[in-house]
């Protein structure tokens, strides 16, 4: 037996999507890389919500059988709107992942995690044998930094802590996230804090370095992963 009408089955993205033709386009390149069988890492954001369409378009029209790995319940949602069942790790290790990105210098090193999600990306990237970045000519920027601060998922009661030994890689300023809509921070998927934090330079060790502090779940930087960027 199924739901009558559903939020789910008029769910759309949150928010206007900008420079929509350039993100559209790249859809279109991830869309036609999928093949029957498929299990592909679906990332978060607004250009993955458009790959997602994409796909699903096509595994309407050819009758693919694919599974996606969401990164976050946003993505799931929209899988399941979409008609795209969804599968987890647990069960099944992806065949190639896609996902956007805040930044992206010219070595492929980013910023992510503007939605949040940082943690369950880098899981599903560090698993896949391929990884596609799909991003448009405004995420590309010479020096990470440069338009956003390094997002960082923490345990709630490391907050002070871990704003402390922060202080110590010369951040120029920390800030807890506040959640729009509601009252308070913003509550990560898995029930963590997100501190914002922008510094001037970004150092190869600095992904690292800010990883080895207790009370970090994982942060936004993503140094010298394997992934080809789709522009």
């Amino acid at each position: 037996m199924e739901w009558g009408k559903t939020i789910l089955s008029s769910l759309e993205w949150g928010k206007t999507i900008s420079n929509r033709e350039e993100k559209e386009r790249v859809a279109e390149v991830i869309s036609s890389m999928v093949n029957d069988g498929d299990i592909i890492g679906a990332g978060s954001g607004s250009t993955a919500y458009l790959a997602l369409t994409k796909i699903a378009e096509r595994v309407k029209n050819e009758q693919l059988h694919i599974r996606a790995i969401p990164t976050s319940q946003e993505i799931r949602m929209t899988c399941a709107r979409l008609g795209i069942p969804v599968t987890s790790l647990w069960e099944h290790k992806p065949d190639w992942t896609f996902d956007g990105a805040d930044e992206i210098d010219t070595e492929h090193n980013m910023i992510k995690g503007r939605g949040g999600a940082m943690f369950k990306e880098k899981l599903l990237i560090s698993s896949s044998p391929r990884t596609y970045i799909i991003a448009d000519p405004s995420k590309m920027v010479t020096k990470l930094g440069t338009r956003f601060p390094v997002p960082i998922e923490i345990f709630p009661e490391a907050l002070t802590y871990v704003e402390e030994v922060l202080r110590a890689y010369n951040p120029k300023e920390i800030k807890l996230r506040m959640a729009e809509g509601k009252d308070g921070p913003v509550i990560t998927e898995n029930g963590n804090l997100i501190l914002d934090a922008w510094f001037d330079n970004i150092p190869d060790n600095l992904e690292r370095s800010i990883k080895s502090i207790t009370g970090v779940i994982e942060s936004g930087l993503f140094m010298h992963y394997n992934v080809q960027i789709i522009s």
